[in-house]
């Protein structure tokens, strides 16, 4: 009965752990790393066991940096069962299919570089035709029901309150004849955040790997970030211009286009147009519209006096690429929501390059932008970035929202933690190595004394727990 770090120690991306019991081998996470340019080098290297020996995966949610190698996975020669949310096999489906697309559109650029220098090409990371059938191996379970997923391996999804269909990861292990209780938390939503749930809180555990990316941080309040976003909206609508906000397709583009509804007529939102501009995020609202059951309170109380999913006046959905290309005709009172979230590819990048320039443009990172990447070069102010091989003055406004983030902060993390009654050791995974200390401070001071920093490779022995 053992567990090893694999993925996402020491770093936020990538999430992958290994679990060993009774001669069978089961994957947490199988993500992405993102962000950095190695990251596309590491994602090709190879896995630090035999795919095709992997027996079963246990999904926590659809992001990509926790789903999206999936398909290597699969090209690699694993066979096996993908648990996860029902939710979150929808998601995924759309998620993964896009990741492919995107490989064989990477690999295409590479390779006409490549051939201008003489270089034999390379393949993409993988296929749709991977992609397909990672999302065919996956078997959907509903929150706080126990499945058999292997032998002596006994599952249980609860709501991590993060996107749809997001699950803390609860594993019941026997082997030997002894048991233990293990406990992933995938990542953890922040409290009171629209449309979902707040994150279960559960009581008991052998063991606990939790998320820690703001480890380090609190959130702005989430009261004041929608009153920020409002006095920007308000403050472009006097002065004219355009707004650009990166969104993930998943849970930002959602809440984004919530909070715009909830408030049209308090920020003078009359006459502006608002453009969807991700097919995406179309596709993922559809799939959060089908799972109502999920909503918290006040989105259930909102969703039975609408139709269609979501409701914003002047709302355009941006499915092709010449609807994208229209939207830089327009001068004035739009807000353009594309993707990607970090900024790594998607229609923003094409909108930054025709606008990044412009002191009109207000730019609306609400994200994490990992370190080397072009959103945290945006932040940091840096007068000229490359987008598509070009170098782009930066003239636009930058403003940054926090507090709209979907990970819980500091204070989120002790609070889930604090709720498990015998403080069971706790591992720290998805954060950086200063975020992750930094808990670790906090969790002292909490009264916490078994809390540690993943390292990946280290392998730890759950009989000995």
């Amino acid at each position: 009965m053992e567990l090893e770090f694999f993925g996402a120690a020491g770093e936020v991306t990538g999430s992958c752990h290994i679990l060993r019991c009774n001669g069978r081998t089961l994957l947490l996470d199988c993500g992405m790393i993102q962000g950095g340019r190695t990251s596309e080098v590491r994602n090709a290297k190879p896995f630090p066991f035999d795919a095709a020996a992997v027996d079963a995966v246990v999904l926590s949610h659809a992001h990509i940096d926790h789903s999206g190698r999936l398909p290597l996975l699969v090209k690699r020669g694993f066979r096996g069962p993908i648990h996860a949310h029902n939710a979150t096999c929808d998601l995924a489906e759309i998620l993964l299919e896009d990741a492919a697309r995107l490989a064989a559109s990477q690999s295409r650029r590479a390779n006409e570089r490549r051939a201008r220098r003489d270089e034999a090409p390379i393949e993409p990371l993988f296929d749709l035709s991977h992609a397909q059938a990672a999302h065919g191996a996956m078997v959907g379970h509903r929150y706080r029901e126990f499945s058999e997923v292997m032998p002596g391996v006994r599952l249980r999804f609860h709501d991590a309150g993060h996107i749809m269909g997001s699950c803390i990861v609860e594993l019941q292990l026997e082997e030997g004849g002894q048991t233990r209780r293990l406990v992933f938390s995938g990542d953890l939503g922040q409290w009171d955040t629209p449309i979902l749930n707040d994150p279960e809180l559960l009581e008991t555990a052998d063991l606990v790997l939790m998320e820690s990316t703001y480890g380090s941080r609190r959130h702005r309040d989430r009261a004041d970030t929608v009153a920020e976003l409002g006095e920007i909206l308000t403050s472009v609508n006097r002065a004219g211009g355009v707004v650009l906000i990166p969104a993930f397709a998943v849970g930002r583009s959602q809440e984004i286009l919530y909070q715009l509804g909830k408030h049209h007529r308090t920020w003078g939102l009359a006459g502006w147009r608002v453009f969807l501009d991700s097919p995406l995020a179309i596709k993922t609202s559809r799939i959060y519209w089908d799972y109502p059951h999920l909503y918290d309170d006040e989105a259930t109380r909102l969703r039975r006096n609408l139709d269609p999913m979501p409701l914003v006046e002047g709302l355009t959905l941006s499915r092709s690429r010449e609807d994208s290309m229209a939207i830089n005709q327009i001068e004035d009172r739009a807000i353009v929501i594309a993707g990607s979230g970090m900024l790594n590819g998607g229609r923003i990048l094409h909108h930054l390059k025709q606008r990044l320039r412009r002191s009109d443009t207000h730019l609306i990172i609400a994200g994490y932008q990992p370190s080397g990447s072009l959103g945290r070069r945006l932040i940091d102010r840096a007068q000229r970035v490359r987008i598509h091989g070009q170098r782009i003055p930066v003239g636009a406004q930058v403003h940054t929202l926090g507090g709209l983030s979907a990970h819980g902060d500091q204070q989120d993390l002790l609070r889930w933690y604090g709720a498990f009654k015998n403080a069971p050791p706790l591992f720290l995974v998805h954060g950086n190595p200063e975020g992750a200390e930094a808990f670790v401070a906090a969790a002292a001071a909490a009264g916490a004394r078994r809390v540690y920093p993943a390292k990946p490779g280290r392998r730890l022995d759950l009989t000995a727990l």
